[in-house]
């Protein structure tokens, strides 16, 4: 395995940065604790320019080598999520209901890695854009920094992120050109119908019936309104209703996701769960109001990129411990906002463990230290190979 040897230096002091930001985990455009330490290494590594507050707590370090007109941009996410940590480990959460269950503490340490790294040697020719993101989880930090104008301000020409998978062996990298992740939106249900005692049903418009009737109903999507060879996920997620046992209540709420990969198949899901939920409960004599709301587009990799990522991936893993066609996840990544403006690259990095292991939003997960040089001399060596000198 070819990890940097600068970078294997210091890798017990990027455990301690890693360990330090798990224990003090902050949730979407709350990272202001940890947005100022990234600041602060920035600056102690010579990064020449530390911009701060874009998308409200992220940063972007402007790091200069030699003349070159070349850009790229490298992200790290850097939130938590609103979960109670389980793991029992010294560098556990130390903030309740907050936890680093998704290795967003691994991968700010392994950008920063990179960053020490390459503002030492300066060994590639134009511009490396090291962003940190916010609010990766679900409020979409990634879109708010476009929207900003992130590459108005810092104009990379490409852009490449990388996330840890659990299971994945030590040592080994996945990719994929194409949709890597798929979109994640959120729909709601609404039932109206008459409530009243539950000994009289027949007095009654049960909106509970037809709720069930409803989730059964959407099972149908996927399997019959779906071309087989498309992938895509409906999934109730939560069904509210009532608060006594004796009473059939006057509301019911249906909330749910939908996954897919196609603009195609989206559209169809949208579609399909409204047309569901008004004829069902037309049927049971109770009203639906339906919302479908969009979230994060799928992650689209492009081609060439990420034919590049597999190249520099295999150069420090070597090319049998990289994957270039994974199949896709159904799991969603507000990166795609950014590749939407930019061409680039979205991998995956194996975090270790075997199939027990804990996967990513489980209260017992935690990144793994073994990969940090790892991921770092990826970055790095990506940034050299991308900007090469002469």
């Amino acid at each position: 395995m070819a990890i940097i040897n600068r970078i294997a230096d210091f890798h017990d002091e990027m455990t301690a940065w890693r360990r330090d930001l798990h224990a003090h985990p902050e949730i979407a455009f709350q990272e202001h604790r940890t947005a100022a330490l990234v600041a602060e290494k920035l600056r102690a590594f010579g990064v020449d320019e530390v911009h701060t507050g874009l998308a409200t707590t992220g940063v972007v370090g402007v790091l200069r080598g030699r003349p070159g007109d070349g850009a790229i941009g490298l992200r790290a996410d850097m939130d938590a999520l609103p979960i109670q940590e389980q793991t029992g480990l010294a560098h556990a959460s130390t903030s309740p209901g907050r936890m680093h269950a998704c290795g967003h503490d691994g991968h700010t340490t392994m950008l920063l890695g990179a960053a020490r790294y390459l503002a030492e040697t300066r060994n590639f020719a134009g511009t490396v854009y090291l962003i940190f993101q916010p609010a990766e989880e679900n409020d979409g930090g990634g879109r708010v920094m476009v929207e900003e104008g992130l590459f108005e301000r810092f104009p990379a020409s490409q852009v490449y992120g990388m996330h840890n998978w659990p299971r994945r062996p030590v040592g080994s990298f996945a990719m994929r050109p194409g949709p890597i992740m798929a979109a994640a939106d959120r729909w709601t249900i609404e039932l109206l119908g008459r409530g009243g005692h539950a000994a009289t049903p027949h007095l009654c418009q049960d909106g509970i019936v037809a709720g069930a009737a409803i989730v059964s109903a959407l099972q149908t999507i996927v399997a019959r309104n779906c071309d087989p060879i498309e992938q895509a996920v409906v999934s109730v997620t939560q069904f509210h209703a009532g608060d006594a046992f004796n009473v059939i209540p006057e509301t019911v709420q249906l909330v749910g996701t939908a996954r897919s990969f196609s603009p195609t198949v989206r559209q169809l899901l949208a579609a399909r769960i409204g047309q569901l939920a008004e004829g069902i409960a037309a049927a049971h004599g109770v009203t639906a109001t339906y919302r479908f709301i969009e979230g994060y587009p799928p992650t689209v990799n492009s081609a060439a990129e990420t034919e590049r990522a597999a190249e520099v991936a295999a150069e420090i893993v070597g090319a049998e411990r990289v994957d270039p066609a994974t199949p896709p996840v159904m799991g969603a990544e507000d990166f795609a906002f950014m590749l939407q403006r930019r061409p680039g690259s979205y991998i995956f990095i194996g975090n270790g463990g075997g199939e027990d292991a804990p996967m990513l939003h489980n209260p017992n997960y935690d990144f793994n230290d073994e990969i940090l040089p790892i991921g770092a001399s990826y970055w790095a060596r990506l940034a050299e190979r991308l900007l090469p000198v002469g």
